[in-house]
């Protein structure tokens, strides 16, 4: 199903895609991270609007690693607004389990398999996909969707595409689903006001 509603928001900020030159992604994370190789709690801040009390509970809860010196370097801060893009739509125990189906330890890279800024880059752009190109997001047409954006990752493990694919699916449903809500919260608030 395909309402043909976009999002004008970076996905997991409160950033508009327009004001930063219609990039979401690498592509964003890499104008945040031109100049440092690491960002503040108040830089997060300012990007997701996360307040820093709810980053501190995730952090204790295991669901995203400590800051090195202060820093957040640029898979933690995809982390980060990974979790911050679901959270309206799903619980966060479920993000957290999701996160983990597909990375493992938060504070274990070993495990991984995809980098959480790479994984946020497919996200960003199976959205784009889905909201410029009038892809479907029901059936296997997401899933196609999904393979051709991922069509460069690279198995450090059997079984990890599918275990991607699966994750990738999740995430796009339950975000494409909170658009869905929100613009239809919106309808109703107009219907209300006249």
């Amino acid at each position: 199903m395909n309402l043909q509603i976009t999002d004008e928001y970076i996905p997991g900020t409160i950033l508009r895609k327009q004001d930063m030159g219609n990039v979401t992604g690498l592509a964003f994370l890499s104008k945040i991270f031109y100049i440092t190789d690491g960002i503040m709690l108040n830089q997060i801040r300012e990007i997701s609007g996360i307040d820093g009390s709810t980053l501190q509970n995730w952090t204790k809860r295991g669901w995203v690693g400590n800051a090195k010196l202060k820093k957040y370097n640029i898979d933690q801060v995809a982390h980060i607004l990974i979790i911050n893009m679901l959270r309206s739509c799903m619980q966060l125990d479920h993000i957290a389990f999701l996160i983990r189906y597909v990375n493992g330890s938060v504070d274990d890279r070993s495990d991984d398999i995809i980098k959480d800024s790479v994984l946020y880059d497919y996200i960003c752009r199976i959205l784009d996909k889905i909201m410029t190109e009038d892809v479907s997001v029901g059936g296997g047409t997401l899933r196609r969707c999904i393979a051709v954006v991922t069509a460069d990752y690279e198995e450090k493990v059997t079984g990890a595409r599918k275990r991607l694919t699966n994750a990738l699916e999740i995430i796009i449903m339950a975000y494409y689903a909170a658009l869905i809500k929100g613009y239809s919260d919106s309808r109703v608030a107009g219907l209300m006001n006249n």
